[in-house]
């Protein structure tokens, strides 16, 4: 069995390659981050049916548990690896058109650093290693958000940068809080340790690291910077933000509360502050009229989507909110490619630009509303199943208000499916400018449109492809905070 230890080691040795193989070849270093992405999905794929049988543990640094770096890969961090390295290879792919210009060896240095610092993120066992890629995954983001070198993106890189610097800040806190009072840096050991200590403190801590992660996860109202940050980056930069990088810091909030802090007494909480930022997402994005603000914004609202559903804590709320996780990824991405090149082709974000696109661009415009219909959860797409698995799994629990606010998120849903058709009749049954000819994406974007086409249509179908290996990690996650909470008594 390959150790999960080459699915960090390999990418990060390529991206120091990229500039050594751009002084031979410009074209050639982008090619670098799509083998670092096919090699991580080929490695992950491989290791999910043993990581289904029994988590693989990797201990790093020549010395035992809990003073070995460690990397924990269960049934949700292997699945995750590979949704990254999936959604990684597709858009590197399209980057390969896409970003021609500027300092394209910079781009893909820092694109295939971002992988790293995600594949990181989910796969590690110990706290400090957390906040360390957790750093790689936003510093990376900070530069490609300002790649551009425009006013709007530089702008934005620098919102970002200072409220992504911030939470980091408390993230570090946070952990140096919990190494003084459990003397260990070790996820599991703090878990094992967490009833003999004073809960103030560890409350405090708790507190510290969730905004932390929260500014990433843009979970309302930590969420001011995205908006700017993922309309102003290059399209294949968009994609990665809203499809990977914040869904990886959502599960480290998700982590740590579950399988860390055990924080049972949270979960109600996080239940409203889901709701909250699921209502002011869409409200937002409704309001919109740039297409990429919009899609920025419904990023937001499926964040609360999914906090909503994995903190019922039950396990078929878990999996459906792993499920729309998945679903977020593969729609949000394809969207964001799609719309890279309507906005190149029309030269302008405003909605009402996109006139006439389904006839000039039939294909792109034919990915959009895949990715559009499969966001508001119609069927045959990946969103149905995924959000019928949240609703059904609320309606299930005991209790007026959460029944209230099921009918809210419904309504919520209700908002989206508005603004998605608005654009949809502006693309399809508005005429346009008629004389200009179909021009559409590049052979390759589109191959990286279709992939997402692809696997939205086939596991919308066919749901158990995935469904199997999401209620493993959400039977992962909710045994390991039913440890903790035993221990706590």
């Amino acid at each position: 069995m390959v150790s999960p230890v080459v699915l960090l080691a390999v990418p990060l040795g390529l991206a120091l390659c990229v500039p050594l193989v751009g002084m031979a070849s410009r074209k050639a270093a982008g090619f670098v981050p799509v083998a670092a992405s096919l090699f991580n999905l080929v490695v992950s794929v491989g290791l999910l049916p043993d990581a289904l049988e029994e988590p693989i543990v990797a201990n790093l640094g020549g010395f035992a548990p809990p003073f070995a770096i460690t990397l924990f890969a269960g049934p949700v961090g292997v699945l995750l690896s590979a949704l990254v390295a999936l959604a990684g290879l597709a858009v590197s792919l399209y980057a390969l058109s896409y970003i021609s210009e500027g300092p394209t060896i910079r781009y893909h240095t820092l694109y295939t650093l971002l992988l790293v610092g995600a594949t990181g993120v989910v796969l590690t066992g110990d706290v400090f290693n957390l906040f360390v890629f957790f750093e790689i995954l936003c510093i990376s983001s900070y530069a490609l958000v300002a790649y551009v070198g425009d006013r709007a993106g530089t702008e934005a890189s620098i919102k970002y940068l200072i409220q992504g610097a911030l939470g980091s800040a408390l993230l570090l806190i946070g952990i140096g809080l919990l190494y003084g009072l459990f003397g260990t840096l070790n996820m599991a050991d703090i878990a094992a340790r967490m009833g003999s200590v004073d809960p103030g403190p560890v409350f405090v801590a708790m507190v510290l690291i969730i905004t932390g992660l929260g500014v990433e996860a843009a979970i309302f109202p930590l969420n001011a910077w995205l908006p700017d940050a993922h309309s102003s980056a290059p399209s294949s930069i968009s994609a990665m933000l809203s499809g990977i990088a914040i869904e990886v810091g959502l599960y480290a909030v998700v982590r740590m509360v579950f399988t860390v802090f055990g924080a049972s007494s949270m979960l109600m909480f996080l239940v409203f502050m889901g709701f909250l930022t699921l209502l002011v997402g869409e409200l937002c994005a409704f309001a919109q009229s740039n297409i990429k603000r919009m899609l920025a914004y419904s990023s937001i609202g499926q964040m609360g989507l999914i906090v909503f559903a994995l903190a019922l804590a039950t396990v078929h709320s878990v999996t459906g909110g792993l499920f729309q996780l998945v679903s977020h990824t593969l729609s949000k991405a394809l969207l964001f490619l799609a719309v890279g090149y309507m906005v190149y082709r029309s030269g302008s974000m405003e909605i009402s630009s996109l006139e006439g696109m389904g006839r000039r661009m039939p294909l792109t415009s034919f990915a959009f509303t895949v990715g559009a219909f499969s966001l508001v959860g119609l069927p045959p797409f990946i969103g149905f199943p995924s959000k019928f698995l949240i609703v059904r799994s609320a309606l299930a629990e005991q209790g007026v208000l959460l029944q209230v606010l099921v009918g809210l998120l419904l309504a919520a849903t209700v908002v989206e499916g508005a603004y998605f058709l608005r654009v949809i009749q502006t693309v399809y049954f508005k005429k346009g400018r008629q004389q200009e000819a179909r021009r559409e994406a590049p052979a390759v974007a589109l191959f990286s449109m279709f992939v997402f086409v692809v696997l939205i249509v086939v596991i919308g179908v066919y749901p158990n492809l995935i469904s199997n290996a999401l209620e493993s990690g959400a039977s992962e996650l909710l045994e390991r905070a039913d440890y903790v909470r035993s221990v706590l008594g």
